[in-house]
């Protein structure tokens, strides 16, 4: 049986994807509707002052159908209470027409002229009016909208005033709450569906693989989806897909490499007593033992050699790699003198004797060793091999050149591919192949640099 995927911590509901994506909704539909507020209620006001300065024109036109422009006293007090205020004044050029008086007028403390207040100024006007606690008497002057010629003025409370844009406020605000809500609403059950559900199925996905890597599918996309969702439900479908499939190929690499391994130790002993006994047979006196007996050794040579490759590429990867700071053209002389007198084969270095790396020493002279013993190889009818090295900003870069023939098409499509990268007959691919294993163990890359008819250069690159 499977083992069940593990527990996904979930984030507490207030902290969740789908709780911020509502509050924010509603947030930015509330200073939206601020926004809309704003000048929204300073219209209000100033539609309200001009109903008042509407009603004082009504009532005043009363006094014109009297001769003697005066009416009862009753009329008056009657005419006043239906205007909602205290006095009214109907003005023509400037002056005083006709006029409604209460019999005893407060005083008027302050005074709002519609028709010289700018747009800023009634804005902060009708916001005041909101806060203010006190109330005023004002006294209003604006003009006829259908004769600009004729002006009205009226005093009345301003109390009035006040409480109809607190009551136009609230209704505002119950129906941007109402606004918001239900945006919010439409945008939380929206975007749970179309992305924290897919989401969290991705999520459940990569739990349930990093539990069982070499199990079933733990995802499975929706093809009709052709959004960013989507496409990387399929991407990640894709790569459980190469992961497991990788892992199962490297799962049987391995249970083969320990399974060669085994092979390759008893058949190490198997070929050494081979070998004792192609020695004694390269001692016989008999003409055709003699001419076999060299092609028999160097077959069992070979293939001695292939067992003790083989199980250096099984144990390399756990060399004990300590990185140290070292001097490089040392190590380098060292080199070359374990490579004097192979064949005629010319050595060159250039390294500035104070150019110093961050390796470790072992390791990097096995490297060194195997990329010059196989330039070597390649140049058996002579040459010349060159080592250089130099400061490339935070890393130092080491070069082994030769004169070579080249890499053969196929060496070069398969060079760090164990058994498959050699470019020699009976080689086995596998030097190149631990180089870049002990390379990258501490730190470093190797890269072929070139390869040609005028020879062939690998690139070492280390910590400096």
């Amino acid at each position: 049986m499977s083992a069940a995927p593990p527990a996904i911590a979930r984030p507490a509901l207030a902290r969740s994807l789908s709780s911020r994506l509502l509050g924010l909704t509603a947030l930015f539909v509330m200073l939206a509707e601020i926004a809309i507020y704003v000048p929204s209620i300073t219209r209000y006001r100033n539609a309200l002052l001009d109903e008042r300065l509407s009603a004082g024109h009504l009532a005043v036109l009363a006094l014109e159908a009297t001769p003697d422009h005066m009416v009862a006293d009753t009329l008056r007090r009657e005419l006043l209470r239906h205007a909602q205020a205290y006095t009214v004044a109907l003005m023509r050029e400037g002056r005083r027409d006709l006029a409604l008086v209460d019999d005893l007028p407060p005083p008027v403390e302050h005074t709002i002229d519609l028709g010289r207040e700018s747009t800023l100024v009634q804005i902060g006007r009708a916001l005041a009016l909101l806060v203010q606690r006190d109330d005023r008497v004002v006294q209003v002057k604006g003009a006829l909208l259908n004769d600009p010629g004729i002006g009205i003025a009226v005093v009345i409370d301003e109390q009035p005033l006040r409480m109809a844009l607190l009551d136009y406020s609230w209704r505002i605000l119950a129906l941007s709450l109402a606004i918001s809500l239900f945006t919010a609403v439409l945008v939380f059950f929206s975007l749970t569906r179309l992305i924290v559900r897919p989401l969290g199925a991705m999520v459940t996905a990569m739990a349930a693989f990093r539990a069982a890597p070499e199990g079933p599918p733990t995802l499975s996309p929706d093809p009709a989806r052709q959004d960013e969702i989507g496409i990387a439900e399929r991407e990640l479908a894709r790569m459980q897909a190469e992961l497991r499939l990788a892992l199962g190929q490297k799962a049987r690499l391995a249970a083969l490499g320990e399974a060669v391994a085994k092979i390759g130790h008893d058949l190490g002993n198997m070929l050494a007593t081979a070998q004792l006994v192609s020695d004694r047979l390269a001692a016989s006196a008999d003409p055709e033992v003699k001419r076999a007996a060299p092609r028999l050794i160097a077959a069992i040579d070979r293939a001695i050699a292939l067992c003790e490759a083989t199980r250096r590429f099984g144990h390399a990867g756990e060399l004990a790699v300590s990185p140290r700071r070292f001097a490089l053209l040392p190590l380098v002389e060292e080199l070359c003198a374990a490579l004097a007198g192979s064949g005629r084969i010319e050595i060159g270095v250039e390294i500035p004797p104070e150019l110093e790396v961050l390796a470790d020493r072992d390791a990097l002279y096995r490297v060194l060793f195997n990329l010059a013993h196989n330039a070597i190889e390649a140049m058996a009818a002579g040459g010349r091999l060159a080592l250089s090295a130099g400061r490339e900003g935070e890393r130092v870069a080491i070069e082994i050149a030769d004169t070579g023939a080249g890499l053969p098409e196929r060496a070069r499509a398969n060079l760090y591919r164990p058994f498959a990268g050699s470019a020699r007959p009976g080689g086995t691919g596998l030097g190149l192949a631990i180089a870049r294993e002990l390379m990258r163990a501490q730190g470093g890359e190797i890269v072929l640099a070139r390869s040609g008819a005028d020879g062939t250069a690998f690139r070492l690159s280390l910590p400096a």
